[in-house]
């Protein structure tokens, strides 16, 4: 019987990831997620299972690592959160897993099964894929080295969901750990046996792949000789999966999406496929300044992909990017996106409301909070000349509407990841943008 670690998201204390997560009803995301692991974890380890609880204290990445550091044959994470939507109506857990793999599409479906039936006044949403977040990505699914489970357990804006949260938190936690003790013994009776890695296909362009990869936990690895073929600067990311097997190096697949490669699974096969952005003129994927490759039909339809209802307030909101960018000089793509991660493809939530028009979380001037704008046209503007700001030394062509134009060091981020830091104090806000910038381009059919 493998371990398992459990980690509450948000909290910590200084020096931690100190951060609240959603916060309603006088109470907190990260109060309550360590008050749902303080009953969790006791009651597996009453079970007979090893379990691990992840320090509170450490960032996502830390914790990531922490895991990593410890992690063994048939072990498995699980990461829980509560979520948050602008509509209070808005119900329901969700087990979120890595796309493309359907083992732990069914790890999630089993864990939510398990929740339901001891709390069936929780509604329950499914597993779904990470890349159906805002960001297009979860580090708990993507980065832990072992089987790993994001599992939001209900919706902190919803006065229900709040509640069973709260007041039926232990059979919430007996739920939550009727399904990880069946998931880790499944894994612990399907795991592949030591040094005997499954091999599979690979597929690159359409065109077969003379060298052949490895499952590990039904992920995909490829040879690290094909990533240099295909021109990949390897040293830039800092937290690659690389594998010895057999006397050859092996990188997970699904770290090349970084890097303007698609990962697919071809089942017939039994082949990874890959595809590289190759619509895109190589090197300017990244360039803020330029021209944008979408039609406004992909737009909306990538808008509406990820939030049924966004073009409920703002119809107009794909055509306003596309004109106003192409009046500056800028990529729309770029700024379509970066509007996408920061109101989590208009759902807004955090603190700026849908009525201010304020598309990109600009400030306002004097420390009076975040700005507003009268129409969605002039919040667009303002959104496309911040980003004339950082990536351009060129003058504008309309108006200034930015109200922190005049603070920006005139091309001091040409680039999308140089906005790290500068726009937002997230040091992966840039590669945020670029993951859901990639998935625009997969939809759109340009990779």
């Amino acid at each position: 019987m493998g371990r398992i670690f459990v980690s509450a998201g948000h909290g910590g204390t200084e020096g931690g990831r100190n951060d609240p997560g959603a916060i309603a009803g006088g109470t907190t995301e990260a109060q309550q997620m360590i008050l749902l692991r303080d009953v969790i974890v006791p009651e597996l380890r009453s079970r007979g299972l090893e379990v691990f609880s992840v320090p509170d204290t450490l960032s996502l990445s830390q914790s990531i690592a922490w895991i990593n550091a410890r992690a063994k044959s048939q072990d498995v994470a699980i990461e829980i959160h509560a979520d948050a939507a602008p509509n209070p109506d808005v119900r329901g857990a969700t087990a979120f897993y890595i796309s493309g793999n359907n083992e732990r599409k069914k790890h999630g479906d089993l864990v939510l099964l398990s929740l339901i039936r001891r709390l069936p006044q929780l509604p329950s949403r499914g597993s779904r894929p990470d890349t159906a977040t805002g960001v297009g990505r979860l580090g708990f699914c993507r980065d832990i080295s072992i089987p790993s489970l994001l599992l939001e357990v209900g919706f902190m804006t919803s006065p229900e969901d709040r509640s069973l949260i709260i007041n039926r938190r232990r059979d919430m936690a007996l739920g939550i750990v009727d399904g990880i003790e069946a998931w880790s013994r499944e894994v612990s009776g399907t795991k592949t046996p030591t040094n005997r890695y499954p091999s599979i296909g690979i597929l690159i362009n359409k065109q077969t792949y003379g060298e052949q990869g490895i499952l590990i936990n039904n992920n995909a690895f490829i040879p690290i000789d094909l990533v240099d073929r295909l021109g990949i600067e390897l040293s830039q990311v800092n937290q690659l999966r690389l594998v010895d097997y057999q006397g050859v190096v092996y990188v997970k697949a699904a770290e090349l999406r970084e890097f303007t490669i698609t990962v697919g699974w071809d089942n017939d096969t039994r082949s990874v496929v890959l595809s590289s952005i190759t619509q895109i003129c190589p090197g300017t994927i990244d360039r803020i300044m330029g021209r944008g490759n979408t039609s406004e039909v992909q737009l909306i339809m990538f808008l509406k992909a990820n939030n049924e209802s966004a073009s409920n307030q703002f119809p107009d909101l794909p055509k306003l990017y596309r004109e106003e960018a192409a009046t500056e000089g800028v990529n729309y793509d770029i700024a379509f996106t970066q509007m996408c991660l920061t109101t989590n493809f208009l759902r807004f939530g955090g603190d700026v409301k849908s009525s201010q028009n304020n598309f990109a979380n600009l400030g306002a001037v004097g420390g009076s909070g975040t700005a507003t704008f009268p129409s969605a046209q002039i919040g667009v503007r303002a959104h496309i000349q911040h980003l004339k700001a950082y990536a351009s030394l060129e003058p504008l062509v309309q108006e200034t509407v930015d109200p922190r134009f005049r603070f920006v060091t005139r091309g001091v981020a040409p680039l999308v990841e140089q906005l790290s830091g500068r726009w937002s104090s997230d040091a992966e806000y840039g590669r945020k943008i670029l993951a859901i910038l990639r998935r625009l381009y997969e939809s759109a059919g340009l990779a």
